[in-house]
């Protein structure tokens, strides 16, 4: 087990509420650990990019625990409340338990959470929660065998996954996050059955658009399947009763299939796009600040971090200030009115 990490010095919550250009606040972080991943799903690390000899981060590039540490207190103090962990597969970092027990007593965070494909979840699920994550969400395609194979890409059974999510549950984490990603032609006869495993609590079933995220997926629309066509499956099973937003800026719209005591949300970020809504920032594997999951990074933290002459917090804080506050960002809303590519970071190193 690592040595314990310092914990930055207290702060209070004594600025105004922070604003981008078009007013949106900022209260999210996703935090990426690594770039590395034990799977090659094609709409993330395509296997042809992402093969034996792709160039993968050294250690050294990766943000240290520490730097994460000093970067999520300076993003506590501009608003944000929520913090998620990301990947690249999160699990994959060495060390992340006692990530987690330092990231859990930063002042004024809310919460804490972690996206994972749940592949490594059932070893590590007790230790996660014991070191006080508070939310886990498990990426899942498909629960038919050769379906999951062909989203996900490597000798991984879903059953290993299955055992992670039960993990999960038994360690206590609840509601439980299940995200699935749609692709037309791949694994869209899964809805359904994604929908009858994971409609019950303690689990909250997101389905996702297939999204241009990246350089490397040959994204294609006609690759989408809609949401309207996604909740018309679903409604054929069974009615859908239509779940009010619990706080703004919220990028799923929330049902629940009737009969059912879980929760089923729909991410349609490319026939409903969410941009007036979204307050979240995030910091790639080697640090740079991202303020849209489809966007050029706008600054290099990890530079500043290793000056010779870092930023003090203050300083720090202020650099970030000054980077929201510039942000007009919504690629979501202008992807059809967009004239020439736009230069995107791959997923591996930017998580969801």
């Amino acid at each position: 087990m690592p040595s314990p990490l310092p914990l930055p010095e207290p702060h209070t919550d004594s600025h105004p509420p922070l604003r981008d250009r078009l007013g949106r606040p900022l209260r999210d972080l996703r935090l990426s650990l690594t770039d590395r991943c034990n799977l090659r799903c094609p709409y993330c690390m395509p296997r042809e990019v992402f093969g034996p000899e792709h160039p993968f981060l050294p250690e050294s590039e990766l943000l240290s625990f520490p730097e994460m540490l000093r970067l999520a207190e300076a993003f506590l103090a501009c608003g944000v409340r929520k913090i998620r962990l990301t990947g690249g597969e999160p699990l994959l970092r060495p060390g992340l338990i006692s990530l987690v027990e330092q990231l859990s007593r930063l002042p004024l965070l809310e919460d804490l959470a972690l996206t994972t494909n749940g592949t490594a979840l059932a070893s590590l699920a007790p230790a996660l929660k014991s070191a006080g994550l508070h939310r886990i969400t498990v990426s899942l395609d498909a629960l038919d065998p050769a379906t999951f194979q062909r989203m996900s890409d490597a000798r991984v059974r879903v059953e290993r996954v299955l055992e992670g999510i039960d993990a999960a549950a038994t360690a206590g984490f609840a509601p439980i996050k299940i995200n699935m990603v749609v692709r037309r032609g791949i694994n869209e006869h899964q809805i359904v059955p994604m929908a009858k495993r994971f409609a019950q609590a303690p689990f909250i079933l997101r389905f996702i658009e297939y999204m241009d995220v990246g350089n490397s997926n040959h994204w294609r629309l006609d690759e989408v399947v809609p949401a309207a066509e996604i909740l018309a499956r679903l409604a054929a099973e069974a009615p859908l009763e239509e779940i009010p937003p619990q706080v703004s800026g919220e990028t799923a719209r929330r049902y629940r299939l009737r009969g059912f005591s879980g929760e089923i949300g729909v991410i349609a970020s490319v026939t409903r796009p969410f941009c007036q809504g979204c307050s979240r920032a995030r910091i790639s594997a080697q640090g740079l600040l991202h303020t849209c999951l489809f966007g050029r990074p706008c600054l290099d933290l990890r530079a500043l971090l290793r000056a010779p002459q870092p930023p003090d917090r203050e300083a720090l804080r202020q650099t970030i200030v000054s980077a929201w506050q510039a942000r007009e960002d919504r690629y979501s809303e202008l992807r059809g009115r967009l004239l020439e590519e736009t230069p995107k970071t791959e997923m591996s190193l930017l998580g969801g």
